[in-house]
């Protein structure tokens, strides 16, 4: 489930059968030092694995090279237009920086940037973007679309390597789902540079996650992605977070319950709404983040058995409820102790395993 190539970025490597690295990036003034470093740690504690910086000024340069010499999380610097920030960034200590070729400047000016990543052997993410592909592209193709989106970052690919550069991760993003899913699978084909993978300006938390989940599952499940951002226009906690729960929906992560419920029909005789949402936080409460499957139905007859792969279950109605594992019935209880009765079974096998 990721490009051929393994890429170093800091101590995470990423590509060549590496788990997908989650990314984020700050949002608080580049300048502010003390602001930047508790975001940055407090992202890190949430699970980021990679910080991207935004370096528009030589003053955001020193401030990156300072930062970076107080966190243990890989740092990109993030440069835009003037080629001499990126070299700055570099030589701070960058662990990784991202640029868009096209609006660095000059071929000379690009190639000053590559010798630098170059003589500190750290990679270079070639990021190219739906909003500013190059007009010759548009042009030729007469619209924005997939096909050139690939085009403009197999293209920008190939000039960096050209200058005996391949210490490279690509991104090409858009806002539109169908067009960076298409857009990522010929680049997929076409490459075997690692890929970071995301939805540009995806939204606020509401749109945005359900872009992302739908762009970013879609594109995790064909096997495409190397590291990935959840765009949002929110708290950059709030991206990491979804990017967990992607990761953890498609089975790549195993850090926590998986909770099933059914959706409930005209069998239901027990509040499950109410049931299914206090056993989630009872399990979060409890601090249970083992992979085991734990099911609510609101069915006894049904439940055992369409639950029967479920490590433990309950279901209940009519004043009554069953507690189960692996479709067996294990317990018989009242309705109003369904949820204490379920975690006391769930704490003595914690503790019999330990």
């Amino acid at each position: 489930m990721s490009s051929k190539k393994i890429v170093k970025i800091g101590d995470v490597m990423i590509g060549g059968g590496n788990p997908i690295a989650i990314q984020s990036m700050t949002n608080v003034n580049p300048l502010d030092e003390n602001v930047l470093i508790n975001q940055i740690k407090a992202l890190e504690n949430e699970g980021c694995q990679i910080i991207r910086l935004a370096v528009p000024s030589m003053g955001a340069a020193e401030i990156f090279g300072r930062i970076k010499r107080k966190v243990e999380i890989p740092m990109v610097a993030d440069i835009h237009f003037d080629y001499r920030l990126a070299i700055e960034a570099i030589n701070q200590g960058a662990d990784k920086i991202r640029i868009n070729p096209g609006n660095i400047g000059s071929r000379e000016n690009l190639e000053k940037v590559v010798n630098a990543a170059k003589n500190r052997q750290i990679p270079i993410r070639v990021g190219v973007n739906s909003g500013s592909l190059e007009k010759d592209i548009v042009m030729k193709r007469g619209c924005v679309d997939a096909e050139g989106l690939a085009e403009s970052a197999l293209r920008n690919l190939q000039l960096i390597e050209d200058m005996g550069y391949d210490n490279l991760v690509v991104s090409l993003k858009s806002s539109d789902v169908k067009m960076n899913y298409e857009a990522h699978k010929l680049v997929a084909s076409m490459t075997e540079h690692p890929i970071h993978i995301g939805i540009t300006e995806a939204g606020t938390v509401k749109s945005g996650k359900l872009k992302s989940a739908v762009g970013l599952g879609s594109l995790i499940l064909a096997g495409v992605g190397d590291t990935m951002r959840v765009s949002l226009t929110a708290d950059p906690i709030e991206e990491v977070r979804f990017a967990k729960d992607i990761l953890y929906s498609i089975g790549l992560r195993k850090d926590r319950v998986n909770l099933v419920s059914c959706p409930t029909c005209g069998r239901t005789k027990i509040n499950l709404e109410k049931l299914a949402n206090d056993v989630e936080h009872a399990l979060e409460k409890e601090g249970i983040h083992d992979p085991i499957t734990v099911a609510v139905m609101g069915c006894v007859v049904n439940g055992p058995g369409e639950a029967k792969e479920a490590d433990y279950g309950l279901a209940g109605g009519d004043g009554k409820g069953i507690i189960f594992s692996k479709g067996e019935v294990i317990k018989i209880v009242k309705e109003e102790d369904l949820l204490e009765e379920l975690l006391s079974i769930i704490r003595r096998d914690r503790d019999l395993l330990k």
